[in-house]
């Protein structure tokens, strides 16, 4: 699993039925080096490239949620749908202390 903050929505015209009800999120991934720096609150927007993700949790503008890529993207299914991320968790607090 890996944390991002979401910067915004995708809307679509069409999709897949297996996915109605869901929303397209655009995430900012971060990396262990964003979150020694700032933790959870003001995290800066990730220089690293944006991705849309599935969420059918409710994950908003500003939040920050744990996504899973790939094949485990396409687990909670019956069957396997053209998606690459999916919303796993949304976060609320996060308490990283790496050991010195």
């Amino acid at each position: 699993m890996r944390v991002g903050k979401v910067i915004g929505r995708v809307t679509l015209s069409q999709s897949v039925p297996l996915l109605k009800g869901g929303r397209w999120l655009i995430v900012s991934p971060h990396g262990k080096k964003e979150m020694l720096e700032h933790g959870r609150e003001d995290l800066p927007i990730s220089k690293e490239p944006s991705l849309v993700v599935f969420d059918n949790l409710g994950g908003g503008l500003g939040d920050t949620i744990g996504f899973v890529e790939g094949r485990e993207a396409a687990s909670p299914f019956d069957e396997p749908p053209p998606i690459d991320a999916i919303n796993a968790a949304l976060i609320d607090e996060i308490f990283y202390s790496p050991k010195q």
